[in-house]
């Protein structure tokens, strides 16, 4: 068996090499290789050891190699320790890289027996003799403590050893990348992704590890909803009851979720998730209400604004009441300087030339814009937040949706940001359009190149960057149909990257359950070609309004407020956001004139 550290005072790693490190490297791997080729027991290098590069802060270089059955000593050895055997394989495989041989250091760290035998003793009593694979010390990695025994060499003996503070960087960075990932996984969650980091970490904080063997079932369709869960290893299956039987809707992997719908309302599961191979999840219950506080209660008795939403650039606050006659309204708020600094002065002042000239029943109104010193504000009407939809009333909001775009493409503006948290309720129960910072004024027949949108509603053209134009609020209307049937985007990961590469492949899966017509306009609406796209075609946004699953739509009637609207406000969204009392920094650039 062989094991070498060399540490390298003078040589900074990098996480960039010039090429000039790179030869250096290259040289000092060929010094080491013809310097220690014939070390008792060890055939060449190349073929007996597994070369490890770590980076640390003190600016050296450690080079190590060891044999494989030196590492599985030390894997064995930490699995039958107390205390060590809590580490997780990452953490166990790091302290096998760290470990260094020693013949004997006093104080901070704890050692592992390689060979011979140790007798210990306490108060000049036998208690135990230590031998090859034994721990012993392992409190002091943990905190600065005295020895509790008196270890003495029976033999000749060696050790690996681990000091603290090695033993501190492994426990506290792995900490640190698991806190990080899954602080990555909630925010991806369309109902959690606006609480503020506290919020986040309280809830990764009371979170349990929850393991299942492979077909076991972890929700039940039908069953009451109580418990939310992410994906830490493994796959898990979604499947839904269609006609007596178990069909397959999509199948979920490590950093997605299920189930935050039970953190804020009584709902029952509208899908079975069973584990399709060992499966480790996070889970938390409802006790999730006492952990992040109901902003409403903290709005109506303490005082506070109550935020009705939390965007990019600012919040929406519901202002109004008793000194208004009982009249409601929503007050979107947004930070001058963090307008500069982002260096969307343009977008932030054409959101209120187009707010300020809309009239139309399907866009939220404008009623007033002002400033202070910190923030610009605009002055909307009161709306509130729609939920998920059977398929009549993800109907009768499509169809709101389409006529503000019939308004928003004759005055040749896009729109550019659908999704469901787009989409408000006004007080009959018809859907408006909100938030207007990413519409773009459009020449027709131009094309415009930003990357701009909700990765999970991007059309392809956006992600290539080949140039886009009107067809892409077309494509996003597809998306839209599907999440308010299906419950969630067609095109769906944690990381946008697959994301994007899914869209790019085009292969859209229907549920079971969805209709042939609901199939049909879905298809039409998201096809890759902008030009095949329903509603980009010769005939416009007719075509949309034609096809059969608007059917039950008088689309006249619509227009004119007099059909009686299937939705109802599920809910008001007063409890999901935390109350803001952090003052942006002043701004006296001048950006702000018109408001």
């Amino acid at each position: 068996m062989c094991l070498l550290y060399i540490s390298i005072t003078c040589l900074t790693l990098k996480k960039s090499f010039t090429e000039k490190r790179l030869q250096e490297k290259e040289k000092l791997l060929q010094n080491l290789q013809s310097q220690y080729h014939d070390l008792g027991e060890c055939p060449a290098l190349t073929s007996c050891c597994s070369w490890h590069f770590q980076e640390f802060s003190l600016n050296m270089l450690f080079l190590s190699f060891r044999f494989p059955f030196s590492a599985n000593l030390i894997v064995k050895a930490i699995q039958k320790n107390d205390f060590l055997s809590r580490l997780d394989d990452e953490q166990t495989a790091m302290m096998v890289e760290l470990l260094a041989v020693s013949s004997f250091k006093p104080g901070d760290h704890a050692s592992l027996c390689l060979g011979g035998e140790l007798r210990v003793t306490q108060a000049g009593r036998d208690l135990r003799t230590l031998t090859t694979g034994d721990v012993f010390g392992e409190l002091a990695i943990l905190y600065n403590c005295k020895r509790t025994a008196t270890v003495t060499a029976k033999t000749a003996v060696r050790l690996w050893c681990m000091e603290r503070q090695t033993y501190r960087t492994i426990i506290t960075n792995k900490s640190k990348k698991r806190r990080e990932q899954l602080m990555g996984f909630l925010k991806m969650s369309r109902t959690l992704k606006d609480l503020n980091d506290v919020q986040l970490s309280k809830i990764i904080d009371s979170m349990e590890e929850v393991k299942y063997q492979d077909k076991d079932v972890i929700v039940r369709e039908g069953a009451e909803a109580n418990t939310f869960y992410i994906i830490l290893k493994g796959e898990v299956l979604v499947t839904k009851n269609v006609n007596g039987h178990q069909k397959q809707i999509r199948r979920m992997g490590k950093g997605e979720h299920f189930g935050e719908q039970a953190l804020i309302r009584e709902v029952l599961r509208t899908a079975t998730c069973s584990a399709d191979g060992p499966v480790t999840c996070l889970s938390i219950d409802k006790e999730f209400k006492d952990l992040v506080p109901v902003l409403y209660q903290e709005g109506r008795y303490q005082g506070d604004p109550v935020t009705l939403g939390v965007g990019g650039f600012g919040r929406v606050e519901l202002v109004g009441g008793l000194l208004n006659h009982g009249m409601y309204y929503a007050m979107k708020r947004v930070s001058k300087k963090h307008i500069v600094a982002k260096r969307q002065e343009e977008h932030m002042l054409f959101e209120k030339k187009v707010l300020k000239a809309i009239q139309c029943d399907f866009i939220v109104r404008l009623h007033a814009t002002f400033k202070d010193t910190c923030y610009v504000y605009m002055i909307m009407e009161f709306y509130m937040k729609c939920g998920r939809f059977d398929e009549p009333t993800a109907v009768f909001c499509t169809a709101c949706v389409v006529e503000a775009f019939a308004y928003l493409h004759k005055k040749s503006v896009m729109y550019r940001d659908l999704k469901p948290e787009n989409l408000m309720l006004d007080v009959k129960g018809y859907v408006k359009l909100v938030d207007f910072g990413f519409a773009k004024e459009m020449v027709r027949g131009e094309k415009t190149y930003s990357f701009v949108g909700t990765p999970e509603y991007m059309a392809p053209e956006i992600i290539k960057n080949q140039g886009h134009d009107f067809a892409v609020d077309f494509w996003s209307l597809g998306i839209l149909i599907f999440e308010l049937l299906a419950g969630s985007p067609p095109f769906s990961s944690s990381e946008p990257q697959k994301i994007y590469a899914k869209i790019l492949d085009g292969v859209l899966k229907y549920p079971p359950y969805l209709s042939e017509a609901s199939k049909s306009i879905i298809s039409k609406l998201c096809r890759p070609r902008p030009g095949q796209r329903l509603g980009n075609t010769k005939n416009g946004i007719k075509d949309v309004r034609h096809h059969r699953w608007f059917s039950s739509i008088n689309w006249h009637k619509l227009r004119m407020s007099q059909l009686d609207a299937p939705t109802g406000p599920c809910y008001i969204n007063f409890d999901r956001f935390p109350v803001d009392h952090t003052k942006a920094e002043e701004d006296f650039s001048g950006w702000d004139r018109e408001f």
